[in-house]
């Protein structure tokens, strides 16, 4: 597979993000998820899917290809980072806990499409259909997220549409540098786990339980389910 086909499947994957912002922005059907509880539903999947990466791939990457000293430091840089990062956040009245968590996610998942296909693997396809499933929900969470903390429309969605672009860049480093990089890759996969699963218990699984429902947290193990089948069928 030619660096061209596994930057337009970064994209492809990366352009769930705003379609899932399209449908949490579109009044109708964020009148319908609101009614319906859809959307903490879909909160609580994307902490799952969040949690999912990091016990299923993020953190065994880096454990099989790190040493103890050096896998600790990363995740806990990774963690501290991210705690002054919502901390700033939210003393400038904003927050963004979803969607930082869904970059952090994203990027070593597209440094991973790059690098299977540099190494020739088979499972490219299968890879990037996994992160825009990942995206999509994750993408509607964060909108909801960070229109609710009053970010202003025309900022959102500048920024929703430039996140895709993460997923090409991310796809390129992996497949020109670091292909056979593991401990490089393993140190940054457990840097973006610190933080991912600060994030989920900070922001987005409480923020996600602020109704009286108990069902919609049935979505964080239908999330979880989600990256666990992509886990085992990739492997």
């Amino acid at each position: 597979m030619r660096l061209e086909t596994t930057l337009g499947l970064a994209l492809a994957a990366g352009l769930a993000i705003p379609a899932g912002a399209l449908v949490s922005a579109f009044p109708g059907s964020r009148t319908f998820c609101f009614k319906h509880e859809i959307d903490s539903f879909v909160s609580y999947f994307g902490g799952g899917a969040l949690l999912a990466a990091v016990a299923l791939v993020l953190v065994p990457f880096g454990m099989q290809h790190t040493h103890v000293a050096a896998a600790s430091a990363a995740f806990l840089v990774g963690g501290m980072a991210f705690w002054l990062l919502s901390s700033w956040l939210k003393r400038r009245g904003t927050t963004g806990a979803q969607f930082l968590g869904m970059l952090l996610d994203f990027i070593p998942e597209g440094i991973a499409l790059g690098a299977a296909v540099a190494t020739g693997s088979h499972v490219a396809y299968l890879l990037a259909l996994l992160i825009a499933l990942q995206n999509m929900p994750e993408g509607f969470a964060s909108f909801h997220e960070m229109r609710r903390a009053g970010v202003r429309l025309r900022r959102l969605w500048t920024i929703f549409l430039l996140a895709p672009l993460v997923g090409p860049l991310a796809a390129w480093l992996g497949f020109a540098f670091l292909a056979a990089a593991n401990q490089t890759l393993g140190l940054l996969m457990l840097f973006c786990s610190g933080g991912i699963l600060y994030l989920i218990f900070e922001d987005i699984a409480p923020g996600a339980h602020m109704k009286r429902a108990t069902l919609p947290a049935m979505g964080s193990v239908a999330g979880f389910l989600l990256g666990m089948i992509g886990a085992m069928v990739i492997h």
